[in-house]
């Protein structure tokens, strides 16, 4: 087996200390740009090098159902339709839109799943700067000509939410 098998190997059994990890990126903001991916394995299935013009963003998303805007016309309680609203997207989707939002001179590449807790999950999204000379020049990225991909629903959580992808 090759050092990713074993790498997924790890995550899949919970060799690790997520409980610690977490702890620190409670502390953090929502939207927060790090170093390298906490899954490397994963990330580089998703389309990720370590070169420049590659960044990789965690974002944190609150669980749970979601509550509209609250109707400005009168009407009654039973038909106010605000709680129990469940969103078009999935979370993984909207925490790619969140990062397009906090970057949005990237594109997003893809996402994944890093962990959660009782209140918060996060991912982490790997986002691509198009117009950098290394990704110009870089024939296997295949986004150089698409803007915006997340609010189009371009991305793989975002087809999934089309249902496009099962």
């Amino acid at each position: 087996m090759g050092l990713y098998k074993y790498l997924k190997e790890n995550w899949r059994k919970g060799n690790f200390d997520l409980k610690s990890k977490i702890l620190e990126w409670r502390k953090q903001n929502t939207v927060i740009r790090i170093e390298k991916p906490t899954r490397i394995d994963k990330a580089r299935r998703l389309g990720y090098k370590a070169k420049q013009g590659f960044v990789v963003v965690r974002v944190r998303v609150k669980k749970g159902g979601r509550k509209k805007p609250k109707p400005s016309s009168g009407r009654r309680p039973k038909r106010y339709g605000r709680i129990k609203y469940s969103p078009s997207l999935s979370l993984q989707a909207i925490a790619e839109q969140r990062a397009n939002k906090k970057f949005p001179n990237l594109e997003v590449l893809n996402s994944y799943y890093v962990g959660d807790d009782s209140v918060y999950s996060w991912y982490e999204i790997i986002m691509v700067d198009t117009k950098h000379p290394a990704i110009l020049k870089d024939k296997d990225v295949k986004i150089q000509n698409q803007r915006r991909r997340t609010f189009r629903g371009l991305t793989s959580a975002g087809k999934r939410a089309r249902g496009l992808i099962r």
